[in-house]
């Protein structure tokens, strides 16, 4: 295959393709899964929250509401802060990999990959907030649902560069 041939955004991508002299590219996949499946239940949990949760407002009252949100969080602090971190610390080692430190800051794919970084760093200081808010105690109903949409909209903004970041 002729790299020159190719367009342009083919090119970028074959850039940064993982060297096969990093000792770290062997567990490449594996770290690929751990990251999807990270970010599979992250996203599945904010969407729940905004689209499924959010919904069932119209049909209880207040006090019943604010158990169920109550015990929708008690349940999310066991797990979520492991979620996160898998996530960041594989997204981390992706990044290292692909952008061979930083790089491929400054090509197309590797511009496109640092918005990604930035946004999600976007959702881990919205994140680290409320998890800070709810062990204070200062998460109350609005803050809750407001913290989801912005989550949940960064996410989208995400899987969005995720999936075409290689052909834009």
């Amino acid at each position: 295959m002729q790299v020159m041939a190719l367009p342009v955004w083919q090119r970028d991508a074959l850039q940064v393709i993982p060297s096969v002299e990093n000792p770290v590219t062997a567990w490449y996949p594996w770290i690929v899964l751990l990251h999807l499946a990270c970010a599979i239940v992250f996203v599945g949990a904010v969407a729940f929250e905004v689209l499924v949760v959010e919904s069932l407002h119209r049909h209880f009252d207040g006090a019943t509401m604010q158990r169920i949100e109550r015990a929708i969080m008690a349940r999310v602090r066991r797990y979520m802060p492991v979620v996160v971190i898998l996530l960041f610390v594989s997204g981390g080692v992706l990044f290292d990999i692909r952008c061979d430190g930083f790089a491929c800051v400054g090509s197309r794919f590797g511009n496109w990959l640092l918005l990604k970084v930035l946004l999600a760093f976007g959702v881990l200081g919205v994140f680290v907030n409320a998890m800070w808010a709810m062990r204070r105690g200062t998460m109350d109903v609005c803050r809750f649902r407001h913290t989801h949409r912005i989550v949940l909209a960064l996410m989208v903004g995400i899987v969005f560069l995720a999936k075409t970041m290689f052909y834009l």
